[in-house]
């Protein structure tokens, strides 16, 4: 028979699995410890890395803010009552409350540093898309010329997160200037409150394709994710919500059978594709979706071809007015190398982006990567629904990972590759003593916080 879901040891003896998960957070630990010794060492010495806190682009600030008071009491409170509370309320009450949670932890987080430097200031810095939002008075003709603005040389050039993205991305706080969310303070509140439905699309997803307790597991883990520390700050919890949302629909569609769903997920995708071209590895994810609700495919053969005519609605849109996505992304990766791409080793960064990695989603989820990989060598033993949780976790890590091999990652990835982690954190639903893991969760994203002053 195959095994249960994972259950807390009923000794007070730390088991077997319970040791090697320790270890594994121990190394993760030392990943981290070595990134930021060799990282100081290597920006001290020739100034290469580009970031005066290695391996975070953030520099060394100890503070405390208006932020601090609220945010211990959601940590402890989150820590005290999560676990139970994702366990005993009804699924459709879960859901909101996951939402809210997230929400409420991360402004918490965001005004440690106060309300115009943590939420409203964000995005208008110099390298935002803020800062271009007057140039985008005429749509269809930016569109048209946005290409020629990418390059560091170029007149006019683009700042550094406009030049790197696809234009969805600044026309998203385009149209909301334009019905009057205009400035930084409603672009942060936008960023904070659409991102923090990530972790609703994430439930969503492994309720779908695994099963109802783990995701009830992972629920507590996806609200208190140290991430939280960077979503509160940038616009990549945007796009990591429209990239989770995609999942999302498409599991949804593949278990449900319902075309609707898979339509309205192959529109996410493209819009996807065209807020961040790294993103178009959300790809990897989907097809793990496809093979775990292949079933339901064979059973719908509609599925696959609305989810393709969905996928060609934005692509189509934007080449019909005028913008060459395959053009704008060879540009940008001379762009990349014109700028601190150029400068920044990469036999450094393919390891310290780990290290990044393991901040963002805290020493948990490095132990529930563990017993993913034994699950998956131990399929036989396992229950079914966590081999398909675990083959879910391995395709967004096998997407992160493909990401660091690239290149094109070269540090930043604390907030870069927010979408893919936030995948990572159901892995913590396999654990045992979710109380004490989830507040190494609080603790790292405090700690982080309140020791770091972060920013781009």
């Amino acid at each position: 028979m195959p095994a249960a879901e994972p259950r807390a040891p009923r000794s007070g003896r730390p088991s077997r699995d319970l040791r090697r998960d320790l270890y594994a957070a121990g190394a993760a630990t030392l990943l981290v410890t070595a990134a930021v010794l060799i990282g100081r060492h290597v920006q001290d010495t020739d100034r290469t890395l580009r970031v005066n806190w290695p391996p975070l682009l953030a520099s060394w600030g100890p503070h405390l803010g208006p932020g601090t008071p609220a945010a211990l009491l959601v940590a402890a409170a989150a820590v005290a009552y999560g676990p139970a509370l994702a366990v005993r309320l009804p699924w459709r009450a879960l859901l909101p409350a996951a939402w809210a949670t997230a929400v409420t932890w991360t402004f918490c987080l965001a005004l440690i540093d106060g309300w115009q430097r943590g939420v409203a200031g964000r995005l208008t810095t110099r390298h935002e898309y803020l800062r271009a939002v007057d140039r985008f008075h005429d749509i269809p003709a930016a569109l048209r010329d946005f290409t020629h603005h990418i390059l560091l040389h170029s007149p006019d050039n683009w700042p550094a997160h406009i030049a790197g993205h696809p234009p969805a991305a600044t026309l998203t706080f385009v149209l909301l200037d334009r019905i009057g969310l205009g400035g930084g303070g409603w672009a942060g509140v936008w960023c904070i409150v659409m991102g923090a439905t990530a972790s609703v699309a994430v439930l969503i997803t492994v309720r779908a394709l695994a099963s109802e307790g783990l995701a009830r597991r992972a629920a507590p883990f996806l609200v208190l994710a140290p991430a939280a520390v960077w979503m509160g700050t940038s616009a990549d919890a945007y796009f990591a919500a429209v990239a989770a949302w995609t999942v999302a629909l498409l599991a949804l569609a593949v278990t449900r059978g319902s075309p609707a769903a898979a339509g309205a997920s192959g529109l996410l995708f493209g819009l996807t594709c065209y807020l961040s071209y790294g993103l178009t590895l959300f790809a990897l994810i989907g097809a793990a979706v496809l093979l775990l609700g292949r079933r339901g495919v064979r059973e719908r053969p509609v599925l696959l071809p609305a989810l393709l005519a969905g996928l060609a609605v934005v692509p189509t849109v934007f080449t019909l007015a005028g913008f060459d996505w395959w053009e704008a992304y060879r540009l940008l990766t001379t762009r990349y190398r014109q700028g601190a791409g150029g400068v920044r080793p990469y036999g450094y960064w393919v390891w310290a982006n780990l290290a990044c990695t393991v901040l963002i989603t805290g020493l948990a989820t490095t132990a529930g990567l563990r017993r993913t990989g034994t699950t998956l060598l131990r399929r036989g033993a396992s229950a079914h629904g966590t081999v398909r949780l675990a083959l879910l976790v391995t395709a967004a890590l096998l997407a992160l990972l493909v990401a660091d091999l690239s290149g094109m990652s070269k540090a930043e990835t604390e907030r870069i590759w927010i979408p893919f982690a936030l995948w990572l954190l159901p892995s913590c639903a396999l654990l045992t003593h979710p109380r004490a893991w989830l507040a190494a969760q609080a603790v790292l994203a405090l700690v982080l916080n309140h020791l770091l002053s972060t920013g781009w």
